[in-house]
Protein backbone atom coordinates (compact mmCIF):
# COMPACT_ATOMS: atom_id res chain seq x y z
CA UNK A 1 0.00 0.00 0.00
CA UNK A 2 0.96 3.62 -0.55
CA UNK A 3 0.88 4.57 2.87
CA UNK A 4 3.65 2.27 4.00
CA UNK A 5 6.16 3.61 1.41
CA UNK A 6 5.25 7.29 2.71
CA UNK A 7 8.66 8.37 4.87
CA UNK A 8 7.70 9.38 8.24
CA UNK A 9 9.26 12.41 10.12
CA UNK A 10 12.60 11.51 11.32
CA UNK A 11 12.93 11.20 15.46
CA UNK A 12 15.47 14.11 15.54
CA UNK A 13 13.18 16.31 12.95
CA UNK A 14 10.02 15.51 15.20
CA UNK A 15 12.24 16.62 18.45
CA UNK A 16 13.41 19.49 17.13
CA UNK A 17 10.14 20.86 15.39
CA UNK A 18 8.46 20.22 18.86
CA UNK A 19 11.19 22.45 20.50
CA UNK A 20 10.60 25.07 18.09
CA UNK A 21 6.93 25.19 18.63
CA UNK A 22 7.17 24.69 22.24
CA UNK A 23 9.90 28.01 22.33
CA UNK A 24 7.00 29.44 19.46
CA UNK A 25 4.26 29.34 22.28
CA UNK A 26 6.35 30.19 25.09
CA UNK A 27 7.57 33.32 23.54
CA UNK A 28 3.67 34.34 22.82
CA UNK A 29 2.88 34.07 26.06
CA UNK A 30 3.85 36.45 29.09
CA UNK A 31 6.95 35.69 31.46
CA UNK A 32 4.69 36.58 35.23
CA UNK A 33 4.31 33.78 37.40
CA UNK A 34 1.56 33.21 40.05
CA UNK A 35 3.20 35.63 42.30
CA UNK A 36 3.28 38.55 39.77
CA UNK A 37 0.07 38.20 39.35
CA UNK A 38 -0.67 38.62 42.96
CA UNK A 39 1.21 41.11 43.08
CA UNK A 40 -0.65 43.22 40.14
CA UNK A 41 -4.30 42.65 41.50
CA UNK A 42 -3.67 43.57 44.97
CA UNK A 43 -1.65 46.55 44.04
CA UNK A 44 -4.93 47.13 41.99
CA UNK A 45 -7.59 46.49 43.94
CA UNK A 46 -6.13 46.66 47.63
CA UNK A 47 -4.91 50.40 47.40
CA UNK A 48 -5.14 53.19 50.11
CA UNK A 49 -7.67 54.98 48.07
CA UNK A 50 -10.07 51.59 48.24
CA UNK A 51 -10.26 50.35 51.54
CA UNK A 52 -9.71 54.12 53.57
CA UNK A 53 -13.02 55.22 52.80
CA UNK A 54 -14.95 51.79 53.77
CA UNK A 55 -15.49 52.48 57.60
CA UNK A 56 -17.05 55.94 56.20
CA UNK A 57 -19.20 54.03 53.87
CA UNK A 58 -20.52 51.05 56.82
CA UNK A 59 -21.35 54.44 59.21
CA UNK A 60 -23.25 55.40 55.96
CA UNK A 61 -25.50 52.04 55.94
CA UNK A 62 -24.73 50.86 59.83
CA UNK A 63 -23.50 47.70 60.83
CA UNK A 64 -26.06 44.95 59.68
CA UNK A 65 -26.19 46.27 56.00
CA UNK A 66 -22.56 47.83 56.08
CA UNK A 67 -21.28 44.59 56.96
CA UNK A 68 -23.66 42.46 54.56
CA UNK A 69 -22.70 44.56 51.94
CA UNK A 70 -19.12 44.38 52.53
CA UNK A 71 -18.94 40.84 52.70
CA UNK A 72 -21.11 40.19 49.76
CA UNK A 73 -19.11 42.11 47.83
CA UNK A 74 -15.82 40.27 48.49
CA UNK A 75 -17.26 36.98 47.28
CA UNK A 76 -19.15 38.27 44.48
CA UNK A 77 -16.13 40.03 43.29
CA UNK A 78 -13.36 37.02 44.07
CA UNK A 79 -15.99 35.08 42.72
CA UNK A 80 -15.93 37.42 39.29
CA UNK A 81 -12.70 37.58 38.75
CA UNK A 82 -12.53 33.74 38.77
CA UNK A 83 -15.08 33.94 35.70
CA UNK A 84 -12.18 36.15 33.69
CA UNK A 85 -9.39 34.40 34.22
CA UNK A 86 -11.32 31.44 33.01
CA UNK A 87 -12.47 32.94 29.66
CA UNK A 88 -8.49 33.50 29.09
CA UNK A 89 -8.72 31.86 25.53
CA UNK A 90 -12.23 30.54 25.71
CA UNK A 91 -12.31 30.59 21.94
CA UNK A 92 -9.02 29.42 21.14
CA UNK A 93 -7.91 32.87 20.65
CA UNK A 94 -5.92 34.82 23.31
CA UNK A 95 -7.74 38.02 24.37
CA UNK A 96 -5.27 40.30 25.60
CA UNK A 97 -7.31 42.87 26.72
CA UNK A 98 -10.46 43.71 28.25
CA UNK A 99 -11.86 44.90 25.06
CA UNK A 100 -10.74 42.48 23.14
CA UNK A 101 -12.36 40.27 25.78
CA UNK A 102 -15.96 41.84 25.25
CA UNK A 103 -15.74 42.18 21.03
CA UNK A 104 -15.31 38.35 21.33
CA UNK A 105 -18.09 37.40 22.94
CA UNK A 106 -20.61 40.71 22.03
CA UNK A 107 -19.40 41.71 19.14
CA UNK A 108 -18.53 45.44 18.39
CA UNK A 109 -21.24 47.20 21.51
CA UNK A 110 -18.79 44.85 23.38
CA UNK A 111 -15.68 46.86 23.00
CA UNK A 112 -16.75 50.30 23.20
CA UNK A 113 -18.88 49.63 26.16
CA UNK A 114 -16.16 48.13 27.81
CA UNK A 115 -13.80 50.66 26.70
CA UNK A 116 -15.98 52.91 28.01
CA UNK A 117 -16.37 51.72 31.00
CA UNK A 118 -12.81 51.30 31.45
CA UNK A 119 -11.68 54.74 30.38
CA UNK A 120 -14.14 56.18 33.40
CA UNK A 121 -12.77 53.78 35.49
CA UNK A 122 -8.60 54.45 34.86
CA UNK A 123 -9.81 58.32 34.83
CA UNK A 124 -11.92 58.56 37.81
CA UNK A 125 -9.55 56.22 39.80
CA UNK A 126 -6.65 58.01 39.12
CA UNK A 127 -8.25 61.05 40.43
CA UNK A 128 -9.23 59.83 43.83
CA UNK A 129 -5.97 58.14 43.66
CA UNK A 130 -4.53 61.55 43.37
CA UNK A 131 -6.29 63.45 45.88
CA UNK A 132 -5.76 60.75 48.42
CA UNK A 133 -1.82 60.81 47.58
CA UNK A 134 -2.10 64.93 47.61
CA UNK A 135 -3.95 64.35 51.16
CA UNK A 136 -1.01 61.56 52.57
CA UNK A 137 1.44 63.92 51.28
CA UNK A 138 0.38 67.03 52.85
CA UNK A 139 0.02 64.82 56.36
CA UNK A 140 3.35 64.06 56.50
CA UNK A 141 4.41 67.35 55.42
CA UNK A 142 2.15 69.37 58.72
CA UNK A 143 3.87 66.80 60.84
CA UNK A 144 7.39 68.36 60.10
CA UNK A 145 6.32 71.67 59.32
CA UNK A 146 2.77 73.16 60.73
CA UNK A 147 2.93 76.56 59.82
CA UNK A 148 4.09 75.12 56.36
CA UNK A 149 2.69 77.21 53.47
CA UNK A 150 2.14 74.69 51.06
CA UNK A 151 -1.19 73.44 49.89
CA UNK A 152 -2.90 70.58 49.11
CA UNK A 153 -2.21 71.47 45.37
CA UNK A 154 0.88 71.48 45.49
CA UNK A 155 1.51 67.80 46.39
CA UNK A 156 -1.10 66.60 43.92
CA UNK A 157 1.14 68.29 41.68
CA UNK A 158 4.62 66.50 43.25
CA UNK A 159 2.81 63.08 42.97
CA UNK A 160 1.18 64.28 39.33
CA UNK A 161 5.03 65.06 38.49
CA UNK A 162 6.40 61.77 39.90
CA UNK A 163 3.98 59.51 38.21
CA UNK A 164 4.68 60.96 35.01
CA UNK A 165 8.44 59.52 35.56
CA UNK A 166 7.07 56.30 36.28
CA UNK A 167 4.83 56.04 33.00
CA UNK A 168 7.54 55.82 31.37
CA UNK A 169 8.19 52.51 31.54
CA UNK A 170 6.86 50.12 29.05
CA UNK A 171 4.27 47.61 30.22
CA UNK A 172 2.29 46.14 33.35
CA UNK A 173 5.32 43.49 33.45
CA UNK A 174 8.07 46.38 33.85
CA UNK A 175 6.19 47.38 36.89
CA UNK A 176 6.41 44.00 38.69
CA UNK A 177 8.36 44.91 41.46
CA UNK A 178 7.26 48.42 41.96
CA UNK A 179 3.96 46.40 42.78
CA UNK A 180 5.37 43.89 44.61
CA UNK A 181 6.84 46.99 46.89
CA UNK A 182 3.42 48.08 46.80
CA UNK A 183 2.09 44.84 47.90
CA UNK A 184 3.99 45.09 51.01
CA UNK A 185 3.14 48.96 51.46
CA UNK A 186 -1.01 47.34 51.29
CA UNK A 187 0.07 45.32 54.33
CA UNK A 188 1.70 48.21 55.93
CA UNK A 189 -0.70 50.52 56.02
CA UNK A 190 -3.38 48.13 56.71
CA UNK A 191 -1.44 46.87 59.75
CA UNK A 192 -0.39 50.42 60.64
CA UNK A 193 -4.00 52.17 60.46
CA UNK A 194 -5.82 49.23 62.28
CA UNK A 195 -3.50 49.54 64.95
CA UNK A 196 -3.56 53.34 65.32
CA UNK A 197 -7.53 53.07 64.57
CA UNK A 198 -8.16 50.62 67.77
CA UNK A 199 -5.67 52.92 69.95
CA UNK A 200 -7.53 56.02 69.25
CA UNK A 201 -10.64 54.25 69.56
CA UNK A 202 -10.00 52.96 73.11
CA UNK A 203 -8.61 56.32 74.73
CA UNK A 204 -11.87 57.91 73.36
CA UNK A 205 -14.70 58.20 75.52
CA UNK A 206 -17.07 55.32 74.15
CA UNK A 207 -20.11 56.97 75.54
CA UNK A 208 -19.97 59.75 73.44
CA UNK A 209 -19.36 57.44 69.80
CA UNK A 210 -22.81 57.11 68.21
CA UNK A 211 -23.63 54.86 65.40
CA UNK A 212 -26.69 55.98 64.58
CA UNK A 213 -27.55 57.02 60.74
CA UNK A 214 -27.14 60.78 60.40
CA UNK A 215 -29.19 63.66 58.91
CA UNK A 216 -33.28 63.28 57.34
CA UNK A 217 -34.42 60.46 56.26
CA UNK A 218 -33.96 61.40 52.15
CA UNK A 219 -30.05 62.37 53.11
CA UNK A 220 -29.91 59.00 54.87
CA UNK A 221 -31.05 57.43 51.64
CA UNK A 222 -28.19 59.08 49.11
CA UNK A 223 -25.66 58.13 51.57
CA UNK A 224 -26.90 54.52 51.74
CA UNK A 225 -26.69 55.13 47.68
CA UNK A 226 -23.34 56.38 47.72
CA UNK A 227 -21.92 54.25 50.34
CA UNK A 228 -22.44 50.90 47.83
CA UNK A 229 -20.79 52.75 45.07
CA UNK A 230 -17.70 53.07 47.59
CA UNK A 231 -17.63 49.38 48.06
CA UNK A 232 -17.97 48.63 44.65
CA UNK A 233 -15.22 51.02 43.91
CA UNK A 234 -13.10 49.01 46.64
CA UNK A 235 -13.02 46.06 44.78
CA UNK A 236 -12.39 47.60 41.25
CA UNK A 237 -10.19 45.73 39.16
CA UNK A 238 -10.68 46.40 35.44
CA UNK A 239 -7.24 45.00 34.50
CA UNK A 240 -7.85 41.52 34.84
CA UNK A 241 -7.32 40.40 31.16
CA UNK A 242 -4.22 42.94 30.34
CA UNK A 243 -2.76 40.99 34.13
CA UNK A 244 -3.37 37.63 32.43
CA UNK A 245 -1.76 38.52 29.60
CA UNK A 246 1.78 39.11 31.07
CA UNK A 247 1.44 35.48 32.79
CA UNK A 248 3.15 32.56 31.50
CA UNK A 249 1.65 29.26 30.58
CA UNK A 250 -0.19 27.55 32.11
CA UNK A 251 -1.89 31.43 32.38
CA UNK A 252 -5.56 30.09 33.37
CA UNK A 253 -4.10 28.48 36.20
CA UNK A 254 -0.85 30.91 37.40
CA UNK A 255 -4.03 33.37 37.40
CA UNK A 256 -6.48 31.70 39.59
CA UNK A 257 -3.56 30.87 42.04
CA UNK A 258 -2.55 35.03 41.91
CA UNK A 259 -6.08 36.56 42.11
CA UNK A 260 -7.03 34.30 45.20
CA UNK A 261 -3.48 35.13 46.89
CA UNK A 262 -4.63 38.62 46.24
CA UNK A 263 -7.84 37.92 48.09
CA UNK A 264 -6.28 36.59 50.94
CA UNK A 265 -4.67 40.05 51.28
CA UNK A 266 -7.74 41.55 50.50
CA UNK A 267 -9.62 39.85 53.18
CA UNK A 268 -7.24 40.43 55.86
CA UNK A 269 -7.14 44.24 55.33
CA UNK A 270 -10.58 45.24 54.28
CA UNK A 271 -12.87 43.61 57.13
CA UNK A 272 -10.25 44.30 59.82
CA UNK A 273 -10.14 48.30 58.64
CA UNK A 274 -13.52 48.88 58.05
CA UNK A 275 -14.95 47.77 61.29
CA UNK A 276 -12.22 48.98 63.42
CA UNK A 277 -12.63 52.49 61.73
CA UNK A 278 -16.39 52.26 62.12
CA UNK A 279 -15.99 50.87 65.57
CA UNK A 280 -13.63 53.78 66.93
CA UNK A 281 -15.12 56.96 64.93
CA UNK A 282 -18.75 55.38 64.86
CA UNK A 283 -21.02 58.12 62.66
CA UNK A 284 -18.73 61.14 62.52
CA UNK A 285 -15.65 58.81 60.81
CA UNK A 286 -14.25 60.59 57.82
CA UNK A 287 -14.13 59.72 54.51
CA UNK A 288 -10.74 59.30 54.32
CA UNK A 289 -10.06 57.18 57.66
CA UNK A 290 -6.68 59.10 57.99
CA UNK A 291 -8.27 62.08 58.58
CA UNK A 292 -9.90 60.72 61.23
CA UNK A 293 -6.47 59.62 63.31
CA UNK A 294 -4.28 61.50 66.06
CA UNK A 295 -2.68 59.82 67.95
CA UNK A 296 0.46 58.79 68.10
CA UNK A 297 1.91 61.10 65.09
CA UNK A 298 4.36 59.30 64.00
CA UNK A 299 2.45 56.41 63.15
CA UNK A 300 -0.06 58.23 61.72
CA UNK A 301 2.67 59.55 59.29
CA UNK A 302 4.45 56.16 59.09
CA UNK A 303 0.89 54.63 57.19
CA UNK A 304 0.75 57.79 55.12
CA UNK A 305 4.10 57.03 53.35
CA UNK A 306 2.74 53.36 52.90
CA UNK A 307 -0.27 55.26 51.73
CA UNK A 308 1.74 57.24 48.82
CA UNK A 309 4.37 53.87 48.26
CA UNK A 310 1.47 51.89 47.04
CA UNK A 311 -0.94 54.52 45.44
CA UNK A 312 1.98 55.10 42.99
CA UNK A 313 1.91 51.36 41.41
CA UNK A 314 -1.90 51.45 41.45
CA UNK A 315 -1.88 54.87 39.26
CA UNK A 316 0.12 53.12 36.77
CA UNK A 317 -1.72 50.36 36.49
CA UNK A 318 -4.69 52.29 35.63
CA UNK A 319 -3.03 54.20 33.03
CA UNK A 320 -2.13 51.83 31.15
CA UNK A 321 -5.68 50.59 28.76
CA UNK A 322 -5.89 55.08 27.87
CA UNK A 323 -1.48 54.58 27.09
CA UNK A 324 -2.23 51.21 25.57
CA UNK A 325 -5.59 52.67 23.42
CA UNK A 326 -3.58 55.49 22.04
CA UNK A 327 -0.53 53.85 21.56
CA UNK A 328 -2.59 50.91 19.05
CA UNK A 329 -4.32 53.98 17.28
CA UNK A 330 -0.93 56.48 16.95
CA UNK A 331 2.12 54.72 16.50
CA UNK A 332 2.73 52.46 13.48
CA UNK A 333 5.32 49.52 13.37
CA UNK A 334 7.41 50.53 10.58
CA UNK A 335 7.32 54.27 11.75
CA UNK A 336 8.87 53.21 15.21
CA UNK A 337 10.90 50.71 13.26
CA UNK A 338 12.26 53.48 11.56
CA UNK A 339 12.65 56.14 13.85
CA UNK A 340 13.56 54.20 17.44
CA UNK A 341 13.33 57.64 19.45
CA UNK A 342 9.87 58.62 17.87
CA UNK A 343 7.90 55.98 20.17
CA UNK A 344 9.66 57.46 23.40
CA UNK A 345 9.14 60.90 22.32
CA UNK A 346 5.56 60.45 21.42
CA UNK A 347 4.83 58.64 24.73
CA UNK A 348 6.50 61.10 26.70
CA UNK A 349 4.33 63.92 24.99
CA UNK A 350 1.15 61.82 25.47
CA UNK A 351 1.76 60.94 29.22
CA UNK A 352 2.29 64.51 29.95
CA UNK A 353 -0.61 65.89 28.68
CA UNK A 354 -2.82 62.82 30.46
CA UNK A 355 -1.11 63.60 33.52
CA UNK A 356 -1.88 67.28 33.30
CA UNK A 357 -5.54 66.65 32.56
CA UNK A 358 -5.87 64.27 35.47
CA UNK A 359 -3.53 66.91 38.18
CA UNK A 360 -5.99 69.78 36.93
CA UNK A 361 -8.98 68.02 37.79
CA UNK A 362 -7.75 66.36 41.46
CA UNK A 363 -6.42 69.93 41.69
CA UNK A 364 -9.37 71.73 41.52
CA UNK A 365 -11.81 69.62 43.00
CA UNK A 366 -10.26 67.71 45.63
CA UNK A 367 -13.53 65.99 46.87
CA UNK A 368 -11.91 62.45 47.70
CA UNK A 369 -15.47 60.38 48.75
CA UNK A 370 -17.51 62.39 45.82
CA UNK A 371 -14.87 60.73 42.49
CA UNK A 372 -14.74 57.18 44.84
CA UNK A 373 -18.27 56.71 44.61
CA UNK A 374 -19.15 57.76 41.03
CA UNK A 375 -16.30 56.32 39.90
CA UNK A 376 -17.17 53.08 41.54
CA UNK A 377 -20.96 53.04 39.67
CA UNK A 378 -20.20 54.16 36.63
CA UNK A 379 -16.68 52.60 35.90
CA UNK A 380 -16.13 49.44 38.04
CA UNK A 381 -19.65 48.59 38.65
CA UNK A 382 -20.27 47.15 35.41
CA UNK A 383 -16.84 45.93 34.52
CA UNK A 384 -16.17 43.89 37.54
CA UNK A 385 -19.70 42.80 38.77
CA UNK A 386 -22.34 42.74 35.66
CA UNK A 387 -19.86 42.43 32.80
CA UNK A 388 -17.86 38.37 33.79
CA UNK A 389 -21.31 37.24 34.84
CA UNK A 390 -22.87 38.26 31.67
CA UNK A 391 -20.12 37.37 29.55
CA UNK A 392 -19.61 33.66 31.20
CA UNK A 393 -23.45 32.88 30.99
CA UNK A 394 -22.41 34.41 27.08
CA UNK A 395 -19.63 32.33 26.23
CA UNK A 396 -21.62 28.89 27.17
CA UNK A 397 -18.66 28.16 29.43
CA UNK A 398 -21.32 26.11 31.78
CA UNK A 399 -20.87 23.26 33.44
CA UNK A 400 -22.03 19.50 31.97
CA UNK A 401 -23.99 18.53 35.09
CA UNK A 402 -27.68 20.18 35.48
CA UNK A 403 -27.79 21.19 39.02
CA UNK A 404 -24.71 22.70 38.74
CA UNK A 405 -25.37 24.47 35.63
CA UNK A 406 -28.73 25.98 37.32
CA UNK A 407 -26.73 26.92 40.41
CA UNK A 408 -24.59 28.54 38.31
CA UNK A 409 -27.09 30.43 35.61
CA UNK A 410 -29.17 31.78 38.86
CA UNK A 411 -26.03 33.24 40.78
CA UNK A 412 -24.79 35.09 37.72
CA UNK A 413 -28.07 36.43 37.12
CA UNK A 414 -28.24 37.38 40.58
CA UNK A 415 -25.34 39.02 40.91
CA UNK A 416 -25.37 41.42 37.50
CA UNK A 417 -28.78 42.22 38.09
CA UNK A 418 -28.19 43.58 41.37
CA UNK A 419 -24.98 45.43 40.92
CA UNK A 420 -26.87 46.69 37.90
CA UNK A 421 -29.54 48.64 40.23
CA UNK A 422 -26.54 49.19 42.54
CA UNK A 423 -24.56 51.15 39.60
CA UNK A 424 -27.84 52.91 39.19
CA UNK A 425 -28.18 54.36 42.67
CA UNK A 426 -24.49 54.86 43.55
CA UNK A 427 -24.57 57.16 40.85
CA UNK A 428 -27.57 58.88 41.56
CA UNK A 429 -26.06 59.92 45.28
CA UNK A 430 -22.50 60.54 43.90
CA UNK A 431 -24.02 63.11 41.55
CA UNK A 432 -25.84 64.62 44.28
CA UNK A 433 -23.09 64.87 46.72
CA UNK A 434 -20.55 66.65 44.15
CA UNK A 435 -23.28 68.96 43.29
CA UNK A 436 -23.11 69.73 47.18
CA UNK A 437 -19.71 70.19 47.55
CA UNK A 438 -19.76 72.49 44.38
CA UNK A 439 -21.74 74.42 46.21
CA UNK A 440 -20.00 74.34 49.27
CA UNK A 441 -16.50 74.71 48.29
CA UNK A 442 -14.28 76.85 45.86
CA UNK A 443 -11.92 75.38 43.01
CA UNK A 444 -8.79 74.66 43.87
CA UNK A 445 -9.93 74.37 47.89
CA UNK A 446 -6.85 73.21 50.21
CA UNK A 447 -9.11 70.30 51.91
Amino acid sequence: MHSDIIPSTPPAAAAAEKHEEEEEEEEEGGRGTWKHAAFHVATTIATPAAYAPLPFALASLGWPLGVTSLVSGTLATWYSSLLIASLWKWNGKKHITYRELAESIFGFWGYWSVALFQQVASLGNNIAIQIAAGSSLKAVYKYFREDGSLTLQHFIMFFGAFELVLSQLPDIHSLRWVNALCTFSTIGFAATTIGVTIYDGKKTDRNSISYSLQGSSSRKTFRAFNALAIIAFSFGDAMLPEIQNTMREPARKNMYKGVSAAYSVIILSYWQLASCGYWAFGSEVQPYILSSLSVPEWTIVMANLFAVIQISGCYQIYCRPTYAYFEENMLSSKATGRYPLRKYLVRLIFTSIYMALITLIAAAMPFFGDFVSICGAIGFTPLDFVFPSVAYLKAGRMPKDAKCRLSMQLLNFAISTWFSVVAVLGCIGAVKFIIEDIKTYKFFHDM
